[in-house]
Parts: C-alpha cells; sequence; structure tokens
C-alpha cells in the first residue's frame, strides 16, 4: 500500500494516519528493545494493541513498515536539527549547533538510534552508493556537511586551511558512532560527549582571529 493512500486508495483519513504513526513508534520500540530479527509484525502488534492483520492493512508487510521506520527517524531528526542550526548567524556557532542538536536529538531519542543500528546490522536497503529508502538517499549527512562546511570557509566564516570534505568526514564519525556506544553502554554520557566534541571541532575549524 502506497504510504500516502488509505485501504480504499484514497488519502488516509486522520484516524488512518495516527494509527500508522502509532504502529511506526511500535515497531521501532519493539526492534530497539528485542532487535530487528525478533520484531515480527505480531510482536509489533502485541505492543500497540492491534492485530498482524491490521499491520498489514496499513503496511505492505515487514519491509515496508521498516522503510517507513527509517523515513520517520530521519525526518523527526531533520525536523529537530535544522531549525536549530539555522537559527544561528555564525559559522563557529552553525557548526556547534550542528553537533549539539545532533547528539541532543541521539540522546533524547535513544531507542530510534538503537532501532536503526539493528536495521542496517542485517544490510537493510543498504547500497553501493549509500542507504537509499524508496528511491531518495537518506544517508547524505556527510555530503550536506561538507557543502556546507565548504560555504561558510568560503565565506570567511571558518578557518581557509582545512580540507571540508575531511572535516565533514571527521564530525560525521564523531557523531554516528554514538548509537552504536550507546548499545555498548545504555549509560554513557551523551551530553559531556556533545560539549567535548563541540569544543573539538569549534577549534579546529573557528578562525584563528576570532575568540
Amino acid at each position: 500500500m502506497c504510504p500516502g493512500t488509505g485501504a480504499t486508495g484514497k488519502p488516509p483519513t486522520f484516524t488512518e494516519v495516527a494509527r500508522r504513526a502509532q504502529i511506526i513508534e511500535a515497531a521501532i520500540e519493539t526492534i530497539a528493545e528485542v532487535g530487528f530479527a525478533k520484531a515480527s509484525l505480531a510482536r509489533i502488534g502485541q505492543r500497540v494493541g492491534v492485530s498482524k492483520g491490521l499491520i498489514g492493512y496499513h503496511f505492505g508487510g515487514k519491509d515496508d513498515l521498516i522503510k517507513q521506520v527509517l523515513i520517520r527517524v530521519v525526518e523527526a531528526g531533520r525536523a529537530y536539527i535544522f531549525p536549530r542550526v539555522f537559527a544561528e548567524s555564525t559559522g563557529p556557532a552553525r557548526l556547534r549547533a550542528y553537533i549539539e542538536s545532533n547528539l541532543a536529538f541521539m540522546s533524547a531519542h535513544r531507542s530510534y538510534m538503537v532501532a536503526v543500528v539493528e536495521i542496517l546490522r542485517h544490510g537493510a536497503f543498504k547500497t553501493d552508493s549509500g542507504l537509499r529508502v524508496d528511491g531518495r538517499d537518506i544517508d547524505v549527512a556527510a555530503r550536506l556537511l561538507h557543502e556546507e562546511l565548504a560555504r561558510l570557509q568560503g565565506q570567511g566564516e571558518l578557518r581557509s586551511d582545512f580540507d571540508p570534505g575531511a572535516m565533514a568526514v571527521a564530525i560525521r564519525a564523531a557523531i554516528d558512532v554514538v548509537p552504536h556506544r550507546i548499545i555498548l553502554d545504555p549509560q554513557f554520557d551523551i551530553e559531556n560527549y556533545s560539549r567535548e566534541v563541540a569544543l573539538i571541532f569549534d577549534r579546529a575549524t573557528r578562525p584563528s582571529d576570532t575568540n
């Protein structure tokens, strides 16, 4: 079933949209709790109090539901991060907001992070060119950060003598390790880690004539 239509092919009703969102959240929590392999549609349905058949009414099967889980996580992350980044007016402030908001989102949505790691461990939706869901690239964070660093660097907002591509990869690596870390250590202090990482990259990119 197309995500944008209801069972009859018509636009989904408010109730259908709400039920789909509820099932997606239940899938995230179930995968985070028991792992991808054990997160059957029946088990997800039990969590939210619906039948496996009703999940099939809203989604085309487990693969379709997992696609919607990944899309949900990415869209929620962007909705949280983008306003915080673009609220800042200087290069250093934007970079700090980028790092801190990424990690704050992870801290507030730990089950999302664990679920994504579980999904990707099983190779779902991986291609040679990255992570694709329904024809959309959702694994483009390093490229977009590279472009933004280069833009800010060209405007004199950031230090002129670093490689923006290499810096983007390093920043994303420091961020993207966190979901794996919280699986190994559920008590991992993301807030403290965020402060340290933001300080490191601020010092690495800030123009020398600014404080």
